[in-house]
């Protein structure tokens, strides 16, 4: 299916100021220690993810920004060269959940 309209970023649909939570806060703390160095393109990325969520009812989509966000800060990178996403959900039990995730420059075809 495709509809023909202009893609809303989330700062267009938003008004006012947001605040990050203290869970977000330590969120970005904890995931940029388990975070391996690695070195990123400038060129157009490639990013596959899986998610291993414990609860069957989680949106696949729900996670996404906030981890995207970590990487390019600490990777020092702009997401908007991120041309090509790869999500994928995995379920585990409740304790094991998980991100895993390859970001690669884009093959040129």
């Amino acid at each position: 299916m495709r509809i023909d309209i202009k893609p809303l970023s989330v700062n267009q649909a938003w008004k006012g100021r947001r605040f990050k939570t203290k869970a977000y806060d330590k969120y970005i703390r904890d995931v940029m220690h388990l975070l391996s160095p690695l070195k990123v393109s400038n060129d157009k990325l490639e990013l596959e993810i899986t998610f291993g969520l414990s609860n069957r009812a989680a949106d696949i989509d729900n996670p996404l920004k906030c981890f995207i966000d970590v990487l390019q800060k600490k990777y020092n990178f702009d997401d908007k060269m991120i041309y090509r996403l790869i999500v994928n959900k995995s379920i585990t039990k409740k304790g094991g959940e998980f991100i895993e995730f390859k970001l690669k420059e884009l093959n040129h075809e």
